[in-house]
């Protein structure tokens, strides 16, 4: 003797709206986890560009640095050519599309080319010590994408 309760059997699955409101939702998880990532790996590069960009800035710094601070032979003219420069106003103006090499500055470093270099050298005070005898350079460089960095430093005449 079987009743009807007993006939029946417990069905279980999800009806036509709680699977469509799942696939809702897990469509919107899936957009939003997407646009972190397009959004990380689009920015991603930034970083190394400006890490970059700090690294000519020092370099082209510490090399300004190491120029006496007035031009040796006493005349204030300025040399032609980077590979020669012999003080640090020399420096003042320089301009260069693309990292170069001291000692060859008509060469542009592999894999540099996107940096715009820019050098200004002025005289200014510094510490108590009179703008005669001081002077600050600034070197700016611009990456890809415009990232701008800029270094500065004082050299003075001791």
């Amino acid at each position: 003797m079987t009743t009807e309760s007993s006939q029946r059997r417990t069905e279980y699955g999800l009806t036509l709206i709680e699977l469509i409101v799942s696939i809702v939702i897990i469509s919107i998880a899936v957009v939003g986890v997407l646009g972190v990532m397009t959004y990380t790996s689009a920015r991603s590069g930034d970083p190394m560009v400006t890490q970059q960009a700090v690294d000519i800035a020092r370099s082209y710094l510490e090399e300004i640095l190491l120029q006496p601070f007035s031009d040796p032979s006493g005349t204030a003219t300025r040399e032609a050519d980077r590979s020669v420069y012999n003080d640090v106003d020399d420096y003042n103006g320089l301009h260069d599309v693309g990292a170069r090499d001291q000692s060859s500055p008509g060469t542009v470093i592999s894999g540099l080319g996107n940096y715009t270099i820019s050098v200004t050298v002025q005289s200014r005070a510094f510490d108590g010590i009179p703008s005669t005898d001081a002077k600050l350079i600034t070197v700016t460089v611009t990456g890809p994408g415009g990232a701008t960095v800029s270094l500065s430093g004082y050299r003075t005449n001791y």
